[in-house]
């Protein structure tokens, strides 16, 4: 049998069929799937085949395909541990907040130089946006305005007041998307407001954060009534990044990659070179000084997901 590996405890597996059946599935022995060495050989969003045990309703999960794209992280913590998020995505869906908590820009330009390294397109969605006052929503739109320049979507949006939830799920219908961001920038509460028979489970709405907190433990895959899949993802703390090397993270920064055959050198960094194309754009304002800085910091593999 073929299905989908929709929720992943670490020992056992929801898998769902073509038919909408799911099965609890385990794994047979040790899987390792080449080239990556990470905590859970099997996430969530992974095509698997499997075998129905003799006599349960439960299912041994045999082989798994080869994944379009994934997203990884590196715990910032255990530097040699890893993580694979979920896996063949289309769209992968950054929550921002700007307070309650503060989503710093080094976690969002780790966030989709990741996305970028993996192929997967990103969607930035600026939340919370009914709470803030006139200095944030400035803020808000400084960094809005930052990233569509670059060629990122973004989306203001309130999970709790329903602002530009269509828009939302206009980018969802019949694809596969996940959600990502810190704890209580309000994921569960999102997917509640696009999905409300899911009824996911929110920490009591606090008069501080006007927000319920992000209570997930484990990646989940939910259908849609309107066609498609949405991932719900635990609230990641920080994003170590997974294998990059000096020579290819700034082609992870589209704006770098745009300008580096203007560089006088064909292995150019971007640091202390002369003649250096995207040094003179950050001088000139046209790239983004955070952004140049928190490439500096991957190149340095600084590991502090909070500057």
């Amino acid at each position: 049998m073929q299905g989908v590996v929709t929720k992943s405890t670490g020992s056992w597996y929801k898998v769902r069929t073509k038919e909408g059946k799911t099965f609890e599935c385990r794994i047979k022995g040790k899987f390792r799937i080449k080239g990556i060495k990470s905590t859970n050989p099997v996430a969530v969003g992974d095509l698997v085949n499997f075998e129905i045990e003799p006599n349960k309703n439960t299912g041994i999960i045999n082989a798994i395909h080869d994944r379009k794209n994934y997203i990884i992280r590196k715990s910032v913590n255990l530097s040699k541990q890893t993580h694979v998020i979920a896996a063949n995505i289309d769209i992968a869906f950054l929550l921002i907040t700007l307070e309650n908590p503060r989503t710093y820009t080094a976690f969002i330009d780790r966030f989709l130089a990741t996305a970028e390294a993996y192929h997967i397109r990103a969607v930035l969605l600026f939340n919370k946006i009914d709470s803030y006052d006139d200095d944030l929503l400035f803020e808000k739109d400084y960094l809005k305005q930052l990233y569509e320049k670059i060629g990122y979507t973004c989306i203001d949006i309130s999970a709790i007041e329903g602002t530009n939830i269509e828009a939302v799920k206009k980018l969802m219908k019949d694809k596969t998307t996940l959600f990502a961001g810190h704890s209580g920038v309000g994921k569960s509460t999102l997917i509640n407001a696009i999905e409300p028979n899911l009824n996911i489970k929110t920490k009591p709405i606090s008069e501080a954060h006007k927000q319920g907190a992000h209570t997930t433990t484990f990646a989940e895959m939910y259908p849609l009534h309107f066609g498609g899949f949405i991932i719900d993802t635990p609230g990641i703390k920080g994003f170590g990044i997974v294998d990059f090397s000096q020579e290819e993270t700034g082609d992870y920064f589209p704006e770098i990659f745009a300008l580096k055959e203007k560089c006088k050198f064909n292995n150019c960094r971007h640091v202390n070179e002369p003649d250096c194309a995207v040094k003179k754009a950050v001088e000139n304002g046209e790239v983004s000084e955070s952004r140049y800085y928190n490439y500096l910091q991957l190149l340095e593999n600084e590991s502090s997901p909070y500057r």
